[in-house]
Formats: structure tokens, C-alpha cells, sequence
């Protein structure tokens, strides 16, 4: 179907084409009987006005830039809660994926050819100082990672409390009357020193011994199985329910003989083949704030804050229960 362009309603209207710019402007300058027409006209041919093109006229673009983990489930999620955020607003997103043969380095760079005013990066792997560089020539907002302060004072960030958040399954674990726990950490995955950090304390205070585990892959579930522990924190959502499934292949029980908990409360947690305890994120509310904390940078406003930390909830399903 062919594009209806402000000719086409100018000359349906028979007024000029720098009429009609005024009346989808809503400038003044179109006598009320000229208005009526050009909006009739435009209703008729059911034309709509590049707001891009406009916006980027006026050096402006109103977008978003969002680069996102391909391979992330809840970036999933909170991609549709950055919609939902900005949903009714001026603002529009624009997103560019990394993944395992796309650099995070190169959906920037796409981002940043398409003028963005502003970027919010999901779990992003680049170094502090590479973000500080980054924040100097765009607005740049970091979801689901800490900053050490000082690093990269000039980005943004909103996270959740990963580390008050591992503390919180852990305690789950210990109320159930669990003692060996194990924890199946993410290396050096965004927020995972943290969530390592908060098992160890809630471990240690509880008077027991940590064991962390890199993983999990199909070795470290040998391992598991050999010596069975009598629950397991893991990094995510998907490595929590990757494990389950392995688990219940190799015949043991889940929660009968050995507790796992998530971490996300993505939407795989929720299926009910799955149906996994897990430690929730707030994605509503993370990208409210996210989006809020953009535009903040974007329009100057000095009292945005540089740190929003929200905090977790324990999301309890099938995959734990009491020895």
C-alpha cells in the first residue's frame, strides 16, 4: 500500500502543502475554515504525521536506545515493562540485541547512528570506564548491574538488591530446615559477586560452611548428584531450571530430595513444568525508574539520583520444600 504524504491531503483539502504542515503542527496561522479541511482531509486518507521526521528536524529524536541480552530471559521482561513505561509518553524505544557473534560494542553503535538521546543498557558487560566514556558524549542508564561509586559516577544506575536478595533464599532455605546449601554462582556475570557475596553472609551467619559451584554445567551436576546437597541457589531462572531438568533426568527428586531456588522470577520460572522457587525482580518497577532516570539526564534535571536500588521479593512455587 502506498504512503499517504502531506501532498496527498493537501490536495485532497485544495490547500497548499505548508497548510497543512501548520494544521499537523497546530500553529498558528490556518483560518478555523482551513483547519476543518485539512483535518477532514487527513481523516479521509487516514494519513498520520512522521513524528520522527518531525523530532529530528527539530534535533531532537524522543528514543530510547536499549541494548538487550538475545539470550537473557528476563531482559525479556523487562523489555515489555520498558514499553509499558513508556507507553503514553513522548518517548519512543529503539533496541539493538548482543549476543554470542554481536558485540555489545556494536549494538551501541547502532544505537548511537540512530540518535538516540539516551541509552539504558541491560546487564551490560563493558567495563566501568568504558561506560563512564559512553555516558560523556550520550545520556547512559545501567538496569541490573552495580557501579562501584566513583568508577562511573556520570551513568546511571537501577538495580535490584542482589545481594540482600541472595541473603533472602538463603534464609528461605535454612527456615525449611535445609543445612548444606550450595551455591551455583554466575562467575562474573553481572550482579553475580554480589548474589556470591550475600550467600556467603547468610551462610556464614547460620553457622555453616559455603560451597559455591561454577555453573551449572553437565560436570558440576555429576558432582551434585554424587554428593547431593540438600539445596541449590542458582545464578538465574535458567540455570536454575536447566539444573531441575537434569536432575529429575538423573532421578533425583526436586523438591524431595534437593531444594532449588532461581533467581528473577522470569517468566520460564512460572511455567508449570517448572514451577520454580525463586527470587523475584521488580521489571515494572525497575524500568519506571529506569526510563525516569533517562529522561531526567536527557532533559538536565541535577537531582536525579546517580544509584536506585529497589528491593527483592521471594517468589515461592514447587521446586522447595521442609526436610
Amino acid at each position: 500500500m502506498q504512503q499517504v504524504t502531506m501532498a496527498d491531503v493537501a490536495a485532497r483539502a485544495g490547500v497548499s502543502r505548508a497548510l497543512v504542515s501548520i494544521v499537523m503542527r497546530g500553529v498558528p496561522g490556518a483560518s478555523p475554515e482551513n483547519r476543518e479541511r485539512v483535518l477532514r482531509a487527513a481523516a479521509e486518507l487516514d494519513y498520520h504525521p512522521d513524528q520522527r521526521a518531525r523530532l529530528l528536524g527539530s534535533g531532537r529524536s524522543r528514543t530510547l536506545g536499549v541494548v538487550h541480552g538475545l539470550h537473557e530471559p528476563f531482559h525479556g521482561d523487562l523489555l515489555e515493562s520498558l514499553y509499558s513505561a513508556v507507553a503514553g509518553t513522548p518517548w519512543r524505544l529503539a533496541l539493538e540485541p548482543r549476543g554470542r557473534i554481536r558485540a555489545e560494542a556494536v549494538a551501541v553503535r547502532a544505537l548511537l547512528d540512530q540518535r538516540v538521546e539516551a541509552l539504558l543498557l541491560l546487564g551490560p558487560t563493558a567495563p566501568a570506564a568504558d561506560l563512564a566514556r559512553l555516558a560523556a558524549r550520550v545520556p547512559v542508564v545501567v538496569l541490573a548491574r552495580s557501579l562501584r561509586a566513583g568508577r562511573a559516577d556520570e551513568v546511571g544506575v537501577v538495580r535490584t538488591d542482589d545481594e540482600a536478595a541472595a541473603r533472602t533464599a538463603v534464609e528461605h532455605l535454612l527456615a525449611l530446615g535445609h543445612r548444606r546449601i550450595v551455591h551455583a554462582h554466575g562467575g562474573r556475570a553481572p550482579g553475580a559477586a554480589e548474589r556470591r557475596a550475600g550467600y556467603r553472609r547468610a551462610v556464614t551467619a547460620a553457622g555453616l560452611v559455603p560451597e559455591l559451584v561454577h555453573g551449572p554445567d553437565h560436570e558440576v551436576v555429576d558432582d551434585l548428584v554424587a554428593a547431593l546437597p540438600d539445596a541449590v541457589l542458582a545464578f538465574n531462572d535458567e540455570a536454575a531450571a536447566g539444573l531441575l531438568h537434569t536432575l529429575r533426568a538423573r532421578g533425583v527428586a526436586v523438591p524431595g530430595d534437593v531444594s532449588v531456588v532461581g533467581f528473577d522470577d522470569s517468566s520460564v520460572a512460572a511455567l508449570p513444568t517448572v514451577s520454580l522457587t525463586t527470587v523475584g525482580q521488580d521489571a515494572d518497577r525497575l524500568a519506571r525508574l529506569a526510563v525516569e532516570q533517562a529522561e531526567g539526564r536527557v532533559e538536565g534535571v541535577e537531582a536525579v539520583q546517580r544509584e536506585v536500588v529497589v528491593p527483592p521479593r521471594l517468589v515461592v512455587r514447587g521446586s522447595t520444600r521442609a526436610r
